[in-house]
């Protein structure tokens, strides 16, 4: 992790670790929405997560981390959580 002020974090991933954190990221529980940058900071992707989301409907999305990560070395998450108030 190399930023986090509360609401939103930054990490930085290798792209063999890409699908790995975000699954964790996922099951976390507490995310808004996950943003995929490439090295020079251009958004890839992004994923909004809403309340019960769950399998089945993540599935392409991980296929598409896959394919993702296997275009360039390292990455970086942006993760938006909600408030502490929010659902």
């Amino acid at each position: 992790m190399t930023e986090h002020d509360g609401a939103t974090e930054e990490h930085r991933v290798s792209g063999e670790g890409l699908v790995a954190k975000v699954k964790e990221l996922i099951h976390q529980g507490n995310i808004r929405r996950i943003i995929v940058k490439n090295d020079e900071g251009r958004s890839i992707l992004e994923i909004p997560l809403t309340v019960g989301l769950v399998g089945a409907v993540l599935l392409p999305v991980m296929v598409a981390l896959g394919a993702i990560a296997a275009l360039a070395g390292s990455y970086t998450l942006l993760v938006e959580k909600h408030a502490s108030g929010e659902p």
